[in-house]
């Protein structure tokens, strides 16, 4: 008689003739074990069904940790591989591993907050006659700053989206601007001008930490006159002179462990003592150009005691506190990680509070790597190069995770948002692009300017996006920002549309 074949296959419903079977559920168990991304707490060994999903996995930590009244959302790695599905899925049948052996999941917070992608420019502001070189967004997100090659600085209303302020002053192209981390002053360099110290162009500006000095008074500048200078903002005296460079120093960063990271043409890095101006040490290994630096806690060193709550303090000291925690709960136990890139293709990624040596050489770029960026979280690089290629790379070992490929010209800059989620890139090719941290995919693709795309920046807060360029235009990005409090998974969301557009940018030294 006639028998079934086992590979007929047949429809789940008689009157859907195309439906597709259901997919049949793993069955089994593995031993797990959470572990924190720091390794400074494990749980004790768990049996798991290896059906456990990713929203399941983050139940039964929260249960762990105590967390059920007001649980946390995490991100779950094994073997640096992220856990975005499950289990069954990423780990047993991604990665090939044994049931029979113990798996450890590290666990690492991600931002309570969700910000959502720009999809299109509201508005096109003009007012820059010449090329757009910075775009910066104030500590708690209100206020926008532009410097240009008009040797202006413009200040932009928000709300309006009209010019608040222009500021005169600058004789040559505005190459750099910087707010101090309380958001009361704005600092912007050129060459010469207004503090006159510097015999040759500024070409980076950095702010003392909140944590480190409640005035928020104090900044460094480098120049390529081969120098670094600290600055009192409110006396406009120079405090000290870092003069061991002999080449043009690129950039400066003003770091939380009380210590001033400079780069410069001369292949090296310098790091000095803050309080005497001491030099530390110095970091060589790059064999040609230095161009840029990124530190894994800069996000929180921008931002001092500003968060997503718009949470405000009576006194300063109240403010320096709050940054101080803000800090070092974003830095935890480890050390504060710097990562340089360089004309060589290449970058470093060091623990200058250590030691000179660095943690790992970071190579794959085929032409000059311009531009870095740590995630707002320390836990993921990601690096642009003149290649037309962005990298990113593991931010605790410097470990090549993937390459986003979608540019057409040269990377000049990249923006993380403040969750960490997405990342946005202005490039020579006249785009902008959204790319999904989560997929490592393209997210959006944002035309708009007429010409390269020099600046981009995205606000603290999380709900704007600025970028500026050679067709002095300023796009201002108004994006859906969503507030995530999670109880269970997801506890609550709140949603704000904001757009920002193009519009003419400058900078200055105030």
């Amino acid at each position: 008689m006639g028998e079934t074949k086992f590979h007929e296959k047949r429809p789940l419903n008689p009157n859907a003739k195309n439906a597709a079977p259901e997919e049949e559920k793993p069955e089994g168990h593995i031993v797990a074990q959470f572990q924190s991304a720091e390794g400074d707490f494990e749980t004790p060994a768990l049996n798991l069904p290896i059906a456990t999903t990713t929203e399941e996995l983050q139940l039964l930590l929260n249960q762990l940790l105590n967390q059920e009244d007001d649980p946390l959302p995490y991100s779950f790695f094994v073997d640096e591989q992220e856990v975005v599905s499950g289990i069954y899925k990423d780990v047993i049948k991604g990665q090939n591993k044994s049931t029979e052996n113990v798996i450890k999941i590290l666990y690492q917070p991600q931002a309570i907050f969700k910000v959502r992608a720009v999809t299109r420019c509201s508005s096109t502001l003009s007012g820059h006659t010449e090329a757009i070189l910075s775009v910066v967004f104030s500590p708690d997100g209100t206020q926008l700053a532009s410097g240009s090659g008009d040797k202006t600085v413009r200040i932009w209303d928000l709300n309006t989206e009209t010019p608040q302020f222009t500021l005169t002053g600058h004789t040559n192209w505005v190459e750099t601007v910087a707010w101090s981390p309380d958001g009361s002053i704005l600092a912007s360099g050129a060459i010469g001008d207004a503090l006159k110290a510097h015999k040759n162009c500024i070409t980076s500006i950095s702010w003392e930490p909140m944590h480190s000095n409640a005035e928020c008074n104090r900044f460094a500048s480098s120049s390529k006159d081969g120098t670094v200078k600290i600055w009192d903002a409110k006396t406009r005296r120079v405090l000290m002179t870092f003069g061991s460079h002999t080449a043009p120093v690129m950039c400066v960063k003003w770091g939380g462990e009380g210590l001033i990271y400079s780069a410069s043409r001369d292949k090296t890095i310098k790091v000095w003592d803050a309080k005497d101006g001491k030099l530390v040490r110095s970091l060589d290994g790059h064999g040609h150009w230095v161009n840029h630096l990124a530190l894994s806690t800069e996000f929180i060193l921008r931002t001092g005691c500003f968060d997503h709550k718009g949470t405000t303090y009576s006194t300063k000291e109240a403010a320096q506190q709050a940054a101080l925690q803000r800090y070092l709960d974003a830095k935890k136990k480890e050390p504060e990680r710097l990562v340089s890139c360089s004309d060589d293709f290449t970058m470093f990624l060091w623990e200058p509070f250590k030691n000179k040596r660095p943690i790992a050489r970071m190579t794959g770029h085929q032409q000059a790597v311009n531009h870095v960026s740590y995630s707002p979280d320390g836990r993921l690089i990601a690096s642009a190069s003149f290649d037309k290629s962005i990298k990113l790379w593991d931010g605790k070992t410097g470990k090549f995770l993937t390459t986003l490929r979608g540019h057409v010209g040269a990377v000049y800059q990249v923006c993380w948002s403040s969750d960490s989620r997405m990342l946005i890139s202005g490039s020579k090719d006249s785009t902008l692009k959204i790319w999904d941290l989560k997929t490592k995919k393209l997210k959006f693709d944002l035309p708009g300017h007429e010409d390269e795309v020099y600046s981009v920046d995205w606000s603290p807060s999380g709900n704007k996006v600025a970028s500026g360029g050679k067709d002095r235009k300023l796009k201002i990005l108004y994006i859906l920002y969503i507030f995530i409090f999670y109880q269970l998974i997801i506890n609550f969301w709140r949603i704000n549309w904001l757009i920002i557009k193009n519009s003419r940018l400058h900078l200055y030294l105030i």
